[in-house]
Formats: structure tokens, sequence, C-alpha cells
């Protein structure tokens, strides 16, 4: 068994050997209970394309989230609302407006990152990214300079929140509402703090200058958190495994086209959900309003065989797991940025890892610790 796999199993027992099953089913299959799930790169593409699949809809993202951020923050919405407040977010995640943000905000723990392997020290890569993307995240929604125990207290805050959520989740109960928002209030609060000094060399500065209310600005803040910080911490860990496990840690190492296979590989959205919003088909399978279409996103990337750096991906699979269309995700650039960061750093270095282990009951597949050390 790979550590891939042993990550999987760690993080979901139950739910990763059932998506394998169904996987083996069909491009497409019905399942009582689930959902229509989707296996197949271009079904789950044209599905994500097609306005009729939406995001707040019976079953869909805006059942999970729109109790506890609100109706408005991207993850929840459609059609114009949607395209709109999407257009005025868009300037704050251009390639050049992220690079500055995660260079200004890396720059000393990069360093020291540098350094610390330079001097042959071991290092826990899984609590530095934690650490990283948590001051990145911090920045972003108004908090500024943050400590160590600061960073990492909102980073538990974070996976606290996305752990409530599993394969079979289509609302959160009130339990859950209350503590999630307990979470994302403090967030929330930052942000509005952040917001209304004004200043547009901070993110949420920014927003009030390109017209956004408050309540947008809480509301994406609040998105930014959930979804910023556990996709970036939790995939370099991984994308270093894969390139020591298949020994590609060479300085000939085309970054880019590794990073695009081992996000393959790893699927830093495993599922998407719609809704079904009026009676068509998938893939052959009718549906009706209210239906869930589960895209097994991972099962979708999988398909295409074993880690292979020098992969090219066809079309219809190409960063599927960011979304497509109007959804494709807007925080892209920005995760992209910290991941090329720090794996610049780290390969700077020929490393091994020492220890490892993987994390149990996660929704995210990732190690509870990874240590590397220049070899």
């Amino acid at each position: 068994m790979n550590h891939e796999t042993r990550l999987h199993l760690a993080a979901h027992p139950v739910a990763y050997p059932l998506l394998r099953l169904l996987a083996r089913m069909g491009p497409v299959v019905r399942v009582p209970g689930l959902g229509v799930v989707v296996n197949d790169a271009a079904v789950a593409r044209t599905v994500l394309m097609d306005a009729d699949f939406r995001k707040d809809g019976p079953g869909s993202p805006g059942d999970l989230w729109t109790p506890v951020l609100g109706p408005s923050v991207l993850l929840n919405m459609e059609g114009e609302p949607h395209a709109a407040l999407r257009a005025k977010l868009a300037p704050l995640f251009t390639p050049a407006s992220v690079r500055s943000l995660v260079a200004d905000v890396l720059a000393g723990p990069l360093a020291e990152l540098d350094a610390r392997l330079g001097r042959g020290e071991r290092v826990d890569l899984v609590d530095t990214m934690r650490l990283m993307a948590g001051a990145v995240i911090c920045r972003a929604v108004g908090l500024g300079e943050v400590s160590e125990a600061k960073a990492r207290e909102l980073f538990a805050d974070g996976e606290r929140v996305v752990s409530m959520v599993s394969l079979r989740t289509r609302g959160l109960s009130e339990r859950q509402v209350g503590l999630a928002k307990q979470v994302l209030d403090k967030i929330g609060d930052i942000a509005a703090t952040a917001y209304h000094a004004g200043d547009p060399a901070t993110v949420m500065g920014r927003m009030r200058e390109l017209g956004l209310s408050e309540a947008e600005a809480r509301g994406a803040a609040g998105a930014f958190f959930l979804t910023g910080t556990e996709t970036v911490a939790t995939f370099v860990p991984r994308l270093i495994a894969l390139l020591h496990d298949h020994d590609a840690l060479d300085a000939g190492l085309d970054l880019d086209r590794a990073i695009e296979e081992a996000m393959r590989i790893t699927t830093p959205t495993p599922v998407m959900l719609r809704s079904v919003a009026r009676p068509t088909a998938v893939g052959g399978v009718p549906v009706r309003p209210g239906d869930r279409v589960v895209i097994a996103t991972h099962s979708c990337a999988r398909a295409y065989g074993g880690f292979d750096p020098g992969r090219p991906h066809p079309p219809e699979l190409r960063r599927l797991w960011f979304g497509a269309g109007p959804h494709f995700c807007i925080g892209y650039p920005l995760a992209l940025a910290e991941i090329r960061a720090v794996a610049g750093v780290v390969l700077r270095h020929r490393v091994r890892i020492v220890r490892r282990r993987a994390a149990r009951r996660v929704l995210l597949p990732t190690y509870a610790y990874l240590w590397i050390e220049a070899s």
C-alpha cells in the first residue's frame, strides 16, 4: 500500500473505499441516500459548466455554508450576483498581487526554513506549512503580523469547522452552525476592523475601495479562511512526499508541471457538490430538480494513472479539482504562489523524509507530521 492510499484510509476509512468501489461501477452511478456520483472527468466538467447544476440548491454547498457565512460568499452563489461579486474580487487575485502578498508575508519564514535545512536540521513540514498558510490568510483577512501561537490557534479553528463536513453531510446541525459561527465571527470582526480602516494596501481595505459592502467583506474573509488554509497546508507536504517517494527530487524538475501532477494525485477538492435545477441527465442518467450530484473529483483524476511528473493533462482534466467555468476557484493564484514559494525553498536542498504519519479523521487527507532533512 502506498503512502497516498494510507492517507486516504486514515482520513476516511469508510468513505474512501466506497468512492473507489463506485469508481469501478461506471462513469455515473446513482447511489440511494448519497446522490448521483460522477466518476468521469469529461462528464464532471460538463456538469460544472452547466447552469442547471447549482451551488445554491438542496444538497449543494449552499446548504452547508449559507447558515454560517450568509448568502453572498461565492461558495453559495449563482448567476448575475455571483458574476458581479467575482468581478469585484478578481483584482485582488491577479498573479502579480498574490506574488507580492506572499513575498511580503513569507520572506522571513522562508529564509528561516532555508537556513534550517541548510544547517542540516530536521523540519516538520506539516507544522511549517500550517504556520505559513495561517500567516498568509491572516494577512489577507486583515490581521497583519501574527505570532506563531495565534497562527496555530486560527489554523486549528479552521480545522474544527471544516472537519464538520463529510461525504454524506447535507447540512450542519444547529450546534455545528453555532460552533462555526463562533470561529468565523472572530475572523469577520478582524476583517471588519481592517475594512473600516480602509488601507488599500490590505485586502479588506482594497475590498472597500472596490465597492464591496462590509457584509460582503466579512463573508469573503470567512470563505478565504475556510478554503485558503488547509488546501495549501495539506498539499505541500504531500507534494514533497510524492517527489521523494518517486525519486523525483532533482535539480532538473519542472516545478509547475510537478505541482499540477501532484494536485491530480492529491486532488485538493476530492468531492464537489451540485444541486439539480431542472429535469435533465448526467452522463445518460436522468436527474430531476432537488437531486444532488456528487462529483467524485478524486476518482475523475486518479483514473489517469499513477504519479508521473512529466504527464501532460488532457483538457477535460485540467485543474478540475479547482472547479471549472464561472466557479473556477478565484483563490487559485494565491494557493499556487504559496506552493511555489515554499516548494522552491525545499527543493534547493536534497531532502529526505525521516519520519511521517498519516492524520486521522480529517476532511482533507494529510500527514500528522512529515519530518524532513537535507541528505
